[in-house]
């Protein structure tokens, strides 16, 4: 009688196995093991969508709060601002107009005034700059690792409006001239 090793699941059953029960996992969060029924009724392409918008819409409010701060920027930073609406109009997951125009600078009093994410405008326009440029390089970061969930064509716009803002983080940081 030969003595045999008991059958154990092959390393590809056990990946397959982890995968599947990550997916569950990501399906259901971190509750009690039903998924929620927001969950179940918004697709995931719209849930990407609206989050990419509230993302570009936060960034917007940067660039309003710097060039509010700065009014000596605000023409700098117009073009810029113009790409992100547009890239929050594009991303919508319905038509709608483009977030309104930034709002014309009063008073130029030059205090900091507070970003979207509560952190203030930095005293100085060069770090302004560099604080502007590190949101937009953040931003497109994540998006550039939010491609490998999307569906096709969000993806393909993901990475465009990815490409751009890496593109706009470096005429933020670039000399004075190469944004207009």
């Amino acid at each position: 009688m030969s003595w045999t090793l008991p059958s154990r699941p092959s390393r590809r059953t056990l990946l397959a196995g982890a995968a599947g029960a990550a997916g569950s996992a990501l399906l259901t969060g971190c509750s009690d093991g039903r998924a929620t029924d927001a969950a179940l009724t918004v697709p995931l392409e719209r849930r990407m969508r609206e989050t990419a918008v509230r993302d570009s819409t936060r960034l917007l409010e940067r660039y309003d709060a710097t060039a509010a701060t700065h009014p000596a920027l605000a023409a700098r930073l117009a073009p810029l601002r113009a790409a992100v609406a547009a890239h929050a109009a594009a991303l919508s997951p319905t038509p709608s107009a483009p977030p309104s125009p930034s709002p014309s600078p009063s008073g130029g009093t030059g205090a900091a005034a507070p970003a979207a994410s509560g952190e203030p405008v930095p005293p100085k326009p060069e770090e302004a700059l560099t604080a502007l440029a590190d949101a937009e390089r953040s931003l497109s970061e994540s998006r550039t690792i939010d491609l490998a969930g999307a569906p096709g064509e969000l993806a393909r716009l993901l990475a465009s409006v990815a490409a751009c803002g890496a593109v706009h983080a470096y005429l933020l940081t670039s000399n004075p001239g190469a944004t207009s």
